[in-house]
């Protein structure tokens, strides 16, 4: 299908681009791996697109004050091939390399990803496991929101009108701790079904902070709290982590669709939500 006929503007800095959507109606692409396929389907039909290819820096990864601060722009592919990314924050970079395929990544950015807010796609279980920040910036002003609050619902942020990604910021993991991210990916899509990312520390034996976020299993992906309460205090024994997995998913309703059920999903969460922990005890250094 052909999309509806639209404006098309390519701006040369923020600057010019934060003015094109000043009045709301603009709708911003990154690297359009969603949008465009959404409007080839007349599920979105925006009248001006406004495409941040050209904007300078955007892209751009480095380190201030224990962050990682990570471009709007920056590409999957960016990320899972960064050296210090990979070393300050290697949860992010393997939740990376699991997305979709090798041409997605090479053109597919985080901040576009964060912003579209698909319930199955890999970054937010990773960004929630790792407490992110996403930078907002308009005209007049700039914030930053706490991932948790950023994902409202499906498709749904808390985006202002003429707001616009500019920056996702990532404490970086200590050097002692441990991680993994686990999927069962869509055999066609690559979305996650069900994804789990995990960050477990142990301080004198015990485990003192443990992180458990989900993806694919409901409207939006979220933090497994009883589960992380649950296995901290505990010596993190493959006993204390199926009981800490077994909570994964209280309380919260789970997708239901053609390929899989509410249960299903449930029960992926739980089962990749152990083998998950189990792989970040023992990458613990």
């Amino acid at each position: 299908m052909i999309p509806q006929s639209f404006e098309y503007s390519a701006p040369a800095s923020l600057q010019e681009a934060l003015r094109l959507i000043s009045s709301g109606e603009g709708k911003i692409m990154a690297g359009g791996m969603s949008l465009i396929p959404l409007m080839k389907l007349r599920l979105a039909a925006p009248d001006h697109v406004v495409d941040l290819g050209r904007v300078p820096d955007l892209n751009r990864i480095s380190e201030n004050d224990s962050a990682i601060r990570i471009g709007a722009m920056a590409t999957h592919h960016d990320i899972e091939i960064s050296p210090l990314i990979r070393g300050r924050c290697p949860l992010l970079a393997e939740a990376a390399s699991q997305i979709g395929d090798v041409q997605v990544r090479n053109v597919g950015t985080i901040g576009g990803s964060v912003a579209h807010a698909d319930p199955a796609a890999d970054y937010p279980a990773a960004l929630l496991a790792l407490e992110a920040q996403v930078r907002l910036v308009s005209a007049k002003s700039e914030r930053a929101v706490a991932i948790s609050d950023f994902l409202v619902d499906a498709f749904t942020t808390s985006i202002e009108p003429g707001e616009i990604v500019v920056e996702v910021r990532v404490p970086a993991e200590d050097s002692g701790e441990g991680y993994r991210y686990e999927k069962v990916p869509h055999p066609a899509s690559g979305f996650a079904v069900v994804g789990v990312a995990a960050r477990v520390k142990l301080s004198s034996g015990k485990v003192s902070m443990a992180r458990i976020a989900v993806t694919g299993m409901s409207a939006r992906a979220f933090r497994a709290a009883n589960a992380e309460k649950l296995l901290e205090g505990t010596g993190g024994s493959r006993a204390d982590i199926d009981r800490a997995a077994a909570a994964v998913g209280e309380g919260e309703e789970a997708n239901s669709d053609i390929y899989a059920s509410a249960d299903y999903r449930r029960h992926l969460a739980r089962v990749h939500a152990a083998r998950a922990l189990a792989q970040a005890m023992t990458r613990i250094s």
